[in-house]
């Protein structure tokens, strides 16, 4: 996998208007029972999580993690609490919006959402981040604010250039946080609201809006391509559970919002995929979940440490019919060392999945906390074992 593009060159163009039609159609028959379902998934995380607490007032030297059970593979990650950690951010049920006479969509989303959208500018390039409170907070990508501790961020390109801190960042979600004067948010400027990532579907009608080339506030439009991608991060980890979209995402896009048709943030537009010998974007954009931005925001705006469990190996896929993950190192010393995983193993499963390449192991080890202890089934010289492996920390560059 390609590292994060930010700086991407190339001249493409693509019409999704007839796909994104036909796929708001196709979706139209189930909203308002994902609109449901959305609204039952969120009554279940507040319950549990109150659960979860009052068991850590009897059990004090149990670390409990209160998790939201998401359904199939799709685009949403397990939100977890752990320690101390804040609760998410709450996610809001999505309706599309009435467009006015004859305004599209696409346009009433637009007209909803872009105020919201900045350039975020630094000493080495730009990018995009949006207004998520009128506290002043915004969020972008680790990968536009860099190694910067405060950056220069305007609503539009009339509006005044903001001096802006850099509370936070995460570069094994590429997510960051800045934070302007709340006086200096523009009055009729609305922070946006985020939805649900579970609910996200393959065809569902997506909006980017950010500063491709430097251009304000640039709407493109598309549909979701695919969910439950993995794409690597800045510090050559991996991001579970990322949106695909071939809404045209360029240069300056990084950081900005993809949009479902209610103006709700599903993503946080990060990477392409380049080809065609010029670098330019075909059509392949990815996004980090929404849920993956509503959890890693309060633990920085806290001012916490992120933490993701780690297993400490590498891997490649096998190429057996049954699949697989060949084991290609370990880390001396790490969680899989420890355990009792060796180079050349066969991982068929980790913590009761099944793996059948290795983008399934740091899916199930991302579902878990650091100091939890899994199970992992290897194949060694023609026999199965089962390990038990306790997570560690995830460091903050791969070894």
């Amino acid at each position: 996998m390609r590292s994060p593009k930010h700086l991407w060159s190339g001249d493409w163009r693509t019409d999704a208007q007839t796909a994104a039609q036909e796929a708001a159609d196709a979706a139209a028959k189930h909203r308002e029972a994902l609109r449901r379902a959305a609204l039952a998934r969120e009554a279940e995380v507040t319950m549990e999580v109150k659960e979860r607490r009052r068991s850590r007032l009897t059990v004090a030297s149990v670390a409990l993690a209160a998790t939201a059970v998401a359904g199939a593979f799709i685009a949403g990650l397990l939100l977890h609490q752990g320690g101390d950690n804040p609760p998410p951010l709450p996610a809001v049920a999505s309706n599309p919006l009435p467009g006015k006479g004859s305004q599209s969509p696409a346009g009433a989303v637009y007209a909803t959402a872009s105020p919201a959208v900045v350039s975020v500018r630094t000493n080495v390039g730009s990018g995009t981040g949006f207004l998520i409170s009128r506290d002043g907070k915004l969020v972008t990508n680790a990968h536009v604010v860099g190694s910067s501790s405060r950056v220069i961020v305007r609503f539009g390109s009339r509006g005044a250039s903001l001096d802006a801190a850099v509370v936070g960042k995460d570069e094994s979600d590429d997510l960051a946080l800045l934070s302007i004067d709340p006086a200096a948010v523009p009055n009729a400027v609305k922070p946006l609201q985020f939805a649900d990532s579970r609910g996200v579907r393959i065809g569902d009608p997506a909006i980017a809006i950010g500063n491709p080339f430097g251009l304000d506030r640039t709407a493109t439009e598309g549909i979701v391509s695919a969910v439950g991608r993995h794409i690597e991060a800045p510090n050559q980890f991996e991001i579970d559970n990322v949106i695909q979209t071939d809404a045209p995402i360029n240069p300056g896009n990084s950081g900005g919002p993809l949009l479902d048709t209610s103006a709700h943030v599903i993503g946080v537009n990060s990477q392409i995929a380049t080809g065609g010998g010029t670098g330019g974007n075909v059509g392949i954009g990815f996004a980090i979940p929404s849920n993956t931005v509503r959890q890693v925001v309060p633990q920085l705006e806290k001012r916490q440490l992120v933490r993701h469990a780690y297993l400490g190996l590498s891997s490649t896929v096998s190429v057996t019919a049954s699949g697989g993950a060949i084991v290609r190192s370990v880390v001396p010393g790490g969680p899989a060392d420890k355990g009792g995983i060796q180079p050349a193993d066969l991982i068929t499963e980790v913590d009761g999945r099944r793996v059948f390449d290795p983008s399934d192991i740091s899916a199930a080890i991302g579902q878990r906390n650091p100091g939890d202890t899994v199970g992992v089934t290897v194949e060694r010289a023609g026999g199965l074992l089962h390990l038990k492996v306790q997570l560690g920390q995830r460091p903050a560059k791969t070894p």
